[in-house]
């Protein structure tokens, strides 16, 4: 088998056929029929949507083609389509090709004819008359130099394809030095020819040590590809370790096809389709060469069945194999009937080697069912075709051989020659960097004078460090023990307090004048908002500022306690989120807030009305200023309430409350209800 496994240019990749890129895969043999299932559903979903994305991927190919009206996207689209021929035969697109090429030839469109022909040539190739290709395509290079690079990159991909299927190897080792001499490529490949020449495992070392270094290892298809041509090497090497290179190949396209995390176009998922069925026949086929036919014919089966799909119309060397492979293996457990069923397929063995291996099993066949006559005969025609091949194929191999190993050689030469012009550049880098050096060096010591001197000072300042760092240590147990006794202060206080009040609970039981009652209870409930401060503030992390919005909405609760059978039903609003006050300006603050929430919820709603409101909006204006405001839309103040402030406790105690936020409480009763409101610092 000659193995077309050079590495192809950017460009060139896209047009190369699928039989020439084989590859391979590591992991293990899942027989589960649930993975099975599960793997064909996956595949399944992701043609649907590659579908989607192709756009024409549900369509006729054939009519897609035919719509297009210029030469040039007829090529790129005919290049474009690696399953080009699934719904009409290559015969089909030659005679359209055919008709396109008459009709620019009428009209003597030389760009048009030049595309028509590239078009033909790349069909006869596809169905295996590489010599009516290269006929085409030979004329076509005469005037290469009047080609754009990507007419020039198919053209010289498909002459170096068509000269290896025909062994040219001295041919095709031009083609490939005109693909380096325009930047496709960076080296000439030998080691497919050594391998179509039979020098398999230098074939190998060769490809092993060209292409490994190019292949990503994130790149799932060129793992696959890559290891899957190690494990042909292998193989046609006799090699039982083809298998394992097979398998790698063959889990490498399995992540391919199975990783949704990338988008597949239909093209893509066509090629890895087609990759994983050759991966499928060339372990079937290493299977058959460890007599183990009862495992290769599943995947023999399977992948001729992946290449008509994903191959249609193309001669494909591999299906001629596989299909020579099963006939093998049937014959070889006894089913004769499956065995011609295979052998007089619709396949035509192109290759010397799958000639003689065709003759030989039908050998085989009419020897096992008696026809000894017919047995004869095919091996006498085998014979034949061997004494023909032995007149001129040991001189045309050795002649074959000697160019190659000079081309090689050449091409060594020049490698030397560029390793040797890179170690010249590297000996001038390398005197610019002994220069470099010694001036580094002179700076080195002048750095290192520097540092001596920063060092010695810096030794001098450590210990003043340390010090400081012993101070501050200090410092810092200091300012935790003072939060701690803060915090102990502070938790005494709100305890002191809060047994105040317990105390005033107990004399108002022991009371029965109504009026001391009220007096008690509203002594309580200013003991309880003292205490509400002290409580927040040993709560708290910060000990110097009082989070207003929940001791606000602590302090109403704590009222509320307090006047059971009012303020229920009332609607209360506070708006204070964000901001904080100190214990300075908090105590009067919650004092003045005690004093007009007890007075709302005893004088404002009679009735008990549940549409009674209590807006309390407090807000900080700029860094120390501040702005508070409460309003109600209960009854609102008496007439005479200028003259009860003078006998009011409450009315007197805000307004001292007040002077000691250095500022005046102002009254607003003209509107419903009652407003109180002042600026604070």
């Amino acid at each position: 088998m000659i193995l077309a496994v050079f590495k192809k240019s950017t460009i060139a990749n896209k047009l190369c056929n699928h039989e020439e890129r084989t590859g391979m895969a590591f992991g293990t043999n899942i027989n589960s029929m649930f993975y099975r299932l599960f793997v064909v559903w996956c595949f399944l979903i992701m043609n649907i949507l590659a579908a989607q994305d192709g756009g024409i991927a549900n369509d006729n190919l054939f009519d897609t083609f035919k719509k297009d009206q210029e030469s040039q996207s007829r090529l790129n689209f005919f290049f474009g389509e690696p399953n080009r021929y699934r719904e009409n035969s290559a015969y089909d697109w030659l005679d359209q090709v055919n008709i396109y090429l008459l009709d620019a030839e009428k009209k003597k469109d030389s760009t048009d004819i030049l595309d028509y022909l590239l078009m033909q040539s790349q069909v006869y190739h596809d169905l295996g008359d590489y010599y009516r290709s290269i006929a085409i395509s030979k004329d076509l290079y005469k005037d290469i130099d009047k080609l754009d690079l990507y007419r020039k990159a198919v053209l010289l991909d498909l002459m170096d394809a068509s000269y290896g299927k025909l062994q040219f190897y001295a041919e095709q080792i031009d083609i490939r030095k005109e693909k380096r001499k325009l930047g496709f490529t960076e080296n000439i490949s030998f080691y497919d020819i050594y391998a179509n020449l039979g020098f398999y495992l230098k074939a190998r070392d060769d490809y092993f040590l060209e292409e490994k270094k190019k292949v990503d290892e994130s790149d799932y298809y060129g793992q696959a590809v890559f290891y899957n041509n190690v494990g042909n090497f292998l193989r046609l090497d006799k090699s039982p370790t083809a298998i394992s290179q097979y398998n790698k190949a063959k889990a490498f396209i399995d992540l391919f096809l199975n990783d949704v995390t990338e988008t597949r176009t239909a093209k893509q998922l066509t090629e890895a389709n087609l990759l994983r069925g050759i991966i499928e026949g060339n372990i079937g086929k290493s299977l058959v060469i460890q007599d183990d036919c009862e495992t290769a014919l599943p995947k023999l089966e399977e992948s001729i069945a992946l290449i008509k799909e994903y191959n249609a119309g193309k001669f494909s060397s591999d299906l001629v194999e596989n299909n020579l492979a099963v006939a093998e293996c049937y014959l070889q457990i006894g089913d004769f009937k499956k065995a011609t069923d295979y052998l007089s397929g619709d396949f035509t063995p192109v290759k010397t080697e799958n000639i003689l291996k065709k003759n030989q099993l039908y050998a085989t066949y009419y020897d096992k069912t008696g026809d000894h006559r017919s047995s004869i005969a095919y091996l006498k025609r085998n014979i034949r075709i061997t004494d023909s091949l032995k007149t001129n194929e040991s001189q045309l191999k050795q002649q074959q051989l000697a160019t190659i190993v000079g081309e090689d050689k050449n091409n060594a030469l020049l490698l030397i020659e560029q390793q040797r012009l890179e170690m010249e550049q590297q000996r001038s880098d390398m005197i610019a960097l002994d220069e470099r050096n010694d001036m580094a060096f002179i700076l080195l010591v002048l750095t290192l004078l520097a540092l001596a001197g920063l060092v010695y000072a810096y030794l001098r300042s450590i210990k003043n460090q340390r010090l400081i760092a012993e101070q501050k240590h200090i410092i810092e147990n200091s300012l935790v023990e003072k939060d701690s006794l803060l915090k102990e202060i502070h938790h005494r206080v709100k305890n002191n307090l809060q047994m105040v009040s317990s105390l005033l609970s107990l004399q108002t039981k022991n009371t029965r004048s109504k009026a001391a009652i009220e007096a008690l209870e509203e002594g309580k409930s200013r003991v309880k908002a003292m205490a509400l401060i002290h409580q927040k503030l040993y709560q708290n992390e910060d000990l110097s500022v009082i989070e207003m919005q929940g001791y606000i909405e602590s302090l109403i609760n704590s009222v509320q306690s307090v006047y059971k059978k009012g303020g229920h039903n009332i609607n209360i609003t506070v708006d204070a989120e964000g901001v904080e006050l100190d214990i300075d300006r908090a105590i009067p603050f919650g004092l003045i807030l005690n004093e007009l929430v007890s007075n709302s919820f005893k004088y404002a709603f009679p009735m008990d009305d549940e549409n009674g409101k209590i807006y309390i909006h407090l807000r900080k204006i700029g860094v120390k200023e501040g702005f508070f405001e409460y309003t109600d839309n209960g009854v609102g103040l008496p007439d005479d309430s200028e003259e009860r402030a003078n006998s009011s406790m409450g009315i007197r105690l805000m307004n001292r409350l007040a002077n000691q936020l250095q500022t005046k409480l102002n009254v607003d009763n003209n509107t419903e209800g009652v407003r109180f409101w002042f600026n604070f610092t």
